[in-house]
């Protein structure tokens, strides 16, 4: 008899806008080393620029790939959402079409999700910069403070302070689903479904660099002015009411240093998008996020969200980010806004530091 087909281990979704230039490093990262049984779904959400030509071109030959072309732009959130429900692996990592898997990855993964079985791995990153540079990401410390095995949030608060991407955790497929949590339409649409991932499963960490983020490229929303960027607020608007929710029904993952972390780390979110520029490498890539006429108005909901949310007996970080904590709780804009070049010059001088690092 025919010996059976190995089961798909691992679910790759891949969403695809406008990134031919970088697509075929993308694939070239996913299906050209032998490692554990794969399946890759790209799902091009209507790209104008032949993304989706070469995902056809290449799903030809490589039966491992499929190829699922949109008619119409639905946004990130609806492409990921439409290759998880093709996808047939125990587990699914969702991987940008722009992004790279570094060599041996895939077969580190694999050993550690047959080792733990957890409901969610997390794993390390690198930075990619438009010059070609890379350097470390700033997670990097907190997630060598994981426990070993499983775990869950309350074990590790800290934990949610690692970056809140899709890509950074590979999720069982049902446990994935049974949250019932699909990705959002717009940007920061991970950030629900990967908060509410942590709080629910068993946790595992590998502190390995398994993937390649392009930071701040051109093009990128992420790396783009928009009034889009509001919706980061929704976003942990959903995620700290299910906080509360959590701790007022006595779940012991909502614990105090839970609850402070989660809201810390919105806090901290709001002042990253709300920041004027960017830190690169080595120097400041300089564009706003959030658009000039629109910044009183966000810093004054980085403020009401701060009043509506702290914890119960809730008392500030020590530091630089209790320093800005305290201006967002009193709604002191204009000397938030005139001390910010301050905390770029600190940032800029810690990417100089990390692109030492990378070299």
């Amino acid at each position: 008899m025919p010996a059976e087909p190995e089961r798909v281990l691992i679910s790759i979704v891949v969403p695809v806008y406008n990134v031919r230039q970088y697509l075929p490093a993308c694939l070239d990262s996913l299906l050209g080393p032998a490692g554990p049984a794969i399946e890759v779904i790209a799902v091009d959400d209507a790209s104008g620029d032949g993304s989706g030509d070469v995902l056809d071109e290449r799903a030809g030959q490589d039966s491992r790939l499929t190829a699922i072309r949109l008619a119409r732009n639905g946004g990130p959130g609806n492409a990921r959402n439409i290759g998880l429900a093709r996808a047939s692996g125990t587990y699914v990592w969702f991987v940008d079409g722009d992004d790279l898997l570094p060599d041996g990855a895939l077969p580190a993964v694999a050993v550690r999700l047959r080792s733990d079985s957890p409901d969610v791995l997390l794993i390390g990153h690198e930075e990619r910069y438009p010059d070609g540079s890379t350097g470390p990401s700033q997670g990097e410390p907190v997630l060598g403070t994981a426990p070993a095995g499983t775990f869950t949030l309350a074990d590790a608060p800290q934990l949610i302070n690692l970056t809140m991407t899709a890509w950074s955790r590979l999720l069982r497929r049902e446990f994935l689903v049974g949250l019932n949590e699909p990705f959002r339409a717009g940007i920061h649409e991970d950030i629900p479904v990967t908060c509410a991932a942590l709080l629910a499963g068993r946790i595992s960490a590998l502190d390995l660099v398994c993937y390649s983020y392009r930071r701040s490229r051109p093009g990128s929303f992420m790396a783009t002015t928009s009034s889009a960027h509001w919706g980061v607020f929704s976003a942990y608007e959903e995620v700290l009411d299910n906080v509360r929710k959590l701790s007022e029904s006595g779940d012991p993952v909502a614990s105090p240093a839970v609850q402070r972390a989660v809201f810390e780390r919105a806090i901290w979110h709001y002042t990253s998008v709300f920041q004027a520029t960017t830190p690169g490498a080595g120097r400041l890539w300089r564009a706003g996020l959030v658009p000039r006429r629109e910044r009183r108005r966000f810093f004054e909901r980085m403020h009401a969200d701060f009043l509506r949310y702290r914890p119960p007996g809730y008392q500030l970080p020590a530091g630089a980010r209790g320093a800005k904590f305290w201006l967002i709780k009193c709604g002191a804009y204009r000397t938030y806004v005139l001390l910010e070049p301050v905390n770029m010059m600190r940032l800029a001088a810690r990417g100089r530091v990390a692109g030492r690092r990378s070299r």
